[in-house]
């Protein structure tokens, strides 16, 4: 199969699945390019309420696939761009990762809101092998994940670490035994899909420093129906039937 970004979308849920089999799914130019356009498709379509991002087969994503950049191709504006795409994405993002999640691949799980992973899997950043200055903004939505001093392990040293250390440091969230990563995926996705949006949507700008908007959310809250429908589904013993979607951007 040819290198591409594949998706679906089922039960509220958006898979994004990079697929690049002979390179260990490395991201090609043209990969990079579309995933923009690509979340944005999915951050408007109101079916949506979660998206996950993986790779095909055994392994996330090994990085970027530099044989497919062209001397006009500027490697680093174009993963910061995917990047930062993937980090606005203003409904929650969850990587699940198996095996391989190196460069531009940590790069990508990074700027998901949750990781997910596979025992046995691997992670690095590797600039340092390249000669590579790793960009400001990817500098620092790492160290916020890991912490200033694992994050200069890495980027010093372009040294992978494995499943568990990438776990106590905070890089992964949740790690899985071989053959339960896309159950709990599942479960957990479900869950999130059914949450308020709205205070999903306010706690992400909240907590990734994107905006002071009190005032913007509490008018959202006000409108929304939400807050009554949580308390009455409460007190009645059921589930909630949230409303609120994000307004068009």
């Amino acid at each position: 199969m040819d290198a591409a970004l594949l998706h679906s979308v089922a039960g509220g849920v958006a898979t994004v699945v990079v697929s690049h089999p002979a390179k260990r799914n490395a991201m090609t130019a043209d990969m990079w390019r579309a995933l923009p356009g690509l979340l944005s498709g999915l951050a408007a379509d109101p079916a949506v309420r979660v998206l996950v991002l993986t790779g095909a087969g055994a392994t996330f994503c090994a990085g970027a696939d530099i044989s497919s950049l062209t001397g006009s191709d500027d490697p680093q504006a174009l993963a910061v761009a995917a990047e930062e795409a993937l980090a606005a994405f203003p409904k929650p993002t969850l990587a699940a990762i198996r095996g391989f999640c190196v460069g531009g691949g940590s790069q990508l799980a990074a700027a998901c809101d949750l990781r997910f992973a596979e025992e046995g899997s691997s992670y690095g950043v590797t600039p340092a092998k390249l000669g590579i200055v790793y960009p400001a903004s990817s500098t620092r939505r790492l160290a916020s994940l890991v912490g200033p001093a694992t994050a200069k392990y890495l980027l010093f040293s372009a040294e992978l670490i494995d499943a568990d250390r990438a776990l106590r440091t905070g890089f992964l969230d949740e790690l899985l035994p071989a053959g339960e990563l896309d159950k709990r995926v599942a479960e957990f996705t479900r869950i999130l899909a059914s949450r308020s949006a709205l205070t999903q949507g306010a706690a992400k700008e909240f907590a990734d420093g994107r905006g002071d908007r009190d005032a913007y959310w509490s008018d959202q809250a006000a409108g929304s129906g939400d807050t009554a429908e949580g308390v009455a589904a409460f007190l009645e013993r059921r589930a909630p039937a949230f409303t609120w979607t994000p307004p068009p951007r």
